[in-house]
This record gives structure tokens, C-alpha cells and sequence, in this order.
């Protein structure tokens, strides 16, 4: 991830309060000699009411949970509000920032909601992160575009003004 061409150009890392997140944050802030700004509620979607799922019965039930953003499946956060409080936590971060390059550092299921929200498509399983994690995708805050979707992010290096396809 550090020697990603784009790394260079970020002022600012804002992470959610999860360990993983703070952990890769932490990398990337010390990489940067910037601090990590913590925003618990950048959390990843509410399923606690489940616990720990086998990854089969994880997959139908986080199936579940996108096909249906408006409702509660077995108890996880509706899909929808999961969306509406990322967006929030991200709209907040971009109103108080000037045209500085900011990461944010997340999870999986609201980073898919997000990015669904980003580019104005409905809430579905389509722009999921690819399995395993460890993913990252662009958002020209100016242009109110996105640039890229999911991409490893230790992968080879890409350029910063790759197209979204």
C-alpha cells in the first residue's frame, strides 16, 4: 500500500474506531507523519445480534442484507440506515476539509455503501469488495465522481486518474 503512487498525496487520515481499521490507519499516518483521526461512527455495519457467522451462512445472510436495505435481517443493521451513517460520517469530514486528499480507513459492507452511494446506483451486492478484504477504491471529491472501483490495495500500482468502469 505505501508505494502506491497516490499514497503521497493524502494530508489526511480519518479511520473508524474498529482495531483493524486503527491498525492500517496507524501504518499509513506513520508512513505519512500524520495523526489518525478516529470517527467511531464509521463503524462497520451492526451485526451483533448474530455474532460470528460460518463464512457460508455469513454470505447468504450478508446477501440477504443488501437485496433488502430496508429491513432488518436476523437482527443486523438495516442496510439502508448503515448507509445513510456512513455518508454522514463522511459528509461531515468533507465539509470541514479543503481540497487536501483525505483516506478513509473502513470496512467492507459500509465501504460498498458508500461507494454505492458515490455513484448514485441503489444499494445491491453488485459494487461489493472483492472477498478477502484489503481493497480501496477513488473519489474525486471536485469533480463528485468516482474515479475507480475496488482495487487491492496492495496490488500493483495504478494510476491516480484511472477511469471508473
Amino acid at each position: 500500500m505505501l508505494d502506491q503512487p497516490w499514497v503521497g498525496s493524502i494530508r489526511r487520515v480519518v479511520s473508524s474506531g474498529e482495531r483493524k481499521a486503527i491498525e492500517t490507519a496507524e501504518i499509513l499516518a506513520r508512513h505519512l507523519r500524520l495523526a489518525v483521526e478516529v470517527r467511531d461512527r464509521m463503524h462497520e455495519n451492526d451485526r451483533s445480534a448474530t455474532g460470528f457467522l460460518p463464512p457460508p451462512e455469513f454470505e447468504a445472510v450478508a446477501d440477504q442484507f443488501f437485496a433488502n436495505p430496508d429491513s432488518s435481517i436476523r437482527g443486523w443493521e438495516r442496510a439502508i440506515d448503515a448507509q445513510h451513517r456512513i455518508v454522514s460520517e463522511v459528509e461531515g469530514v468533507l465539509g470541514a476539509n479543503g481540497a487536501d486528499d483525505i483516506a478513509f480507513v473502513g470496512h467492507g459492507g459500509v465501504g460498498t455503501l458508500l461507494l454505492l452511494s458515490l455513484s448514485g446506483r441503489e444499494i445491491s451486492r453488485e459494487a461489493d469488495q472483492p472477498a478477502g478484504g484489503g481493497n480501496y477504491f477513488a473519489y474525486d471529491i471536485g469533480a463528485r465522481r468516482v474515479v475507480h472501483g475496488w482495487r487491492p490495495i496492495d496490488g500493483p500500482a495504478q494510476r491516480v486518474d484511472d477511469q471508473f468502469s
